[in-house]
């Protein structure tokens, strides 16, 4: 049964959960477009998953790859991993280093007196040229376009300056035309970007903000996708206390014994309640249920029978005492309705942060679950206490009231 109630708050922070989504989105998103994503989708991403454009960008460059990938692909990655005006002006360089490389050569070949490539070259001179007028006409305003116009216009005289100086061309070079080429270049990239601003529609280029919203939109659609096997859960985290020093002075075999009877224990009383053990890690027991109320109910259980276990089930002649947390939430396992495929998810790590700040012998629940309770939170108790921004609260037995940790355990027979 699914309780939409148990959804938890909407923070700023990034969870690991939704750092995954994230990625997810962006990998069905450039698995939809056949190549890595572009701008306008990393914004999407941005926009549909509330990370920081750069953030986006790092972890999509930073992920993990899952087999060895050229060296093309990786300078062709390196260079989407860049911002956006920076790649603009990378190229607005390469380009002006291109021009500057034909145009040694052209005067190379016609000092040995052979033109048979001019047309060639003339042609490639275009090609870049025209390149260059593109990437300055499609930056995002003004000043962006009228500064790759300049970089590829000041760095192309550059490079031939300095290939001149090395002996490459013997062509002349005035230094000082550097100022007004560079200007020339701002101009013409400022004309060109306000040419296809005023006539995008004629052109057929799409609007920026129109594509941004049609990619948002298929985020909105992919998220839809990955939330449909979102389920409302709540964990309880159970540790022993003071196992360590347990375990240091027990006979081996009696831990063993004892331990596998308090996995049992747990597993039953979680089973009683409708719930089940998730995982175990160590002297830790997850256990998942439906609601809060099985939860809570399941821990009580255990607590109380935790007297009943040292009695008959624990054989190490030192007493277990249980901390308890449990905190409830949204989760979408990755095979949809299986909890135990789920290996991480922030409900569990903040049930397992509740349990240890609770008391010895006590539980400490948090409001989120609590308020789902028969009653209210109200009736679990009145002492608050706060683990990684969560508020719990904390329940103890009226009975017993705080148990005390254990302290050195007693000496064994035989061993005093």
């Amino acid at each position: 049964m699914q309780h939409g109630s148990f959804n938890e708050p909407i923070r700023n922070e990034l969870t690991e959960d939704g750092v995954q989504q994230m990625l997810d989105l962006a990998e069905r998103l450039r698995a939809a477009s056949g190549g890595e994503l572009d701008d306008a989708a990393i914004l999407a991403v941005s926009e549909a998953t509330g990370a920081p454009v750069e953030y986006v960008r790092l972890a999509i460059r930073l992920r993990p790859e899952e087999k060895k990938k050229s060296f093309a692909h990786r300078v062709r990655s390196e260079y989407l991993g860049l911002d956006p005006e920076v790649r603009r002006y990378v190229i607005g360089g390469l380009i002006g280093t291109g021009m500057a490389l034909i145009s040694v050569l052209s005067t190379r070949l016609s000092s040995v007196g052979s033109r048979s490539f001019d047309g060639v070259l003339g042609v490639l001179q275009i090609v870049l040229a025209t390149i260059a007028i593109y990437f300055a006409s499609t930056s995002k305003d003004s000043r962006s376009a009228a500064i790759v116009g300049a970089i590829a216009s000041g760095v192309g005289f550059t490079m031939f300056t300095i290939f001149k100086a090395v002996g490459l061309t013997n062509a002349a070079v005035e230094p000082t035309l550097l100022i007004p080429i560079t200007i020339a270049g701002a101009l013409a990239g400022l004309v060109a970007n306000k040419l296809v601003a005023q006539n995008r529609k004629k052109l057929g280029l799409k609007d920026p903000l129109q594509e941004r919203h049609e990619l948002l939109r298929q985020l909105v659609e992919l998220q839809d996708k990955l939330r449909s096997g979102e389920q409302a859960i709540t964990f309880l985290s159970l540790d022993i206390v003071g196992s360590t020093k347990m375990k240091e002075h027990a006979d081996p075999l009696s831990i063993e014994y004892t331990f596998n009877e308090y996995h049992q224990f747990v597993d039953r009383i979680a089973r009683k309640y409708g719930g089940r053990v998730h995982s175990t890690a160590g002297d830790g027991v997850t256990c998942a249920f439906d609601t809060p109320m099985q939860a809570f109910g399941a821990a009580k259980n255990v607590q109380a029978g935790m007297l009943e276990l040292n009695t008959f089930g624990n054989k190490t002649g030192i007493p277990l005492s249980l901390r308890a947390g449990i905190h409830s939430g949204t989760v979408v396992p990755p095979k949809p309705g299986d909890i135990a495929s789920l290996n991480f998810a922030h409900v569990i790590d903040i049930a397992a942060h509740l349990q240890k700040v609770s008391p010895v012998g006590g539980i400490v629940i948090s409001e989120v679950a609590a308020n789902t309770l028969p009653g209210g939170a109200h009736t679990v108790g009145i002492e608050r206490i706060e683990a990684q921004n969560v508020t719990g609260i904390i329940w103890q037995s009226k009975a017993t009231g705080p148990v005390a940790a254990p302290s050195e355990p007693p000496p064994f027979p035989g061993n005093e």
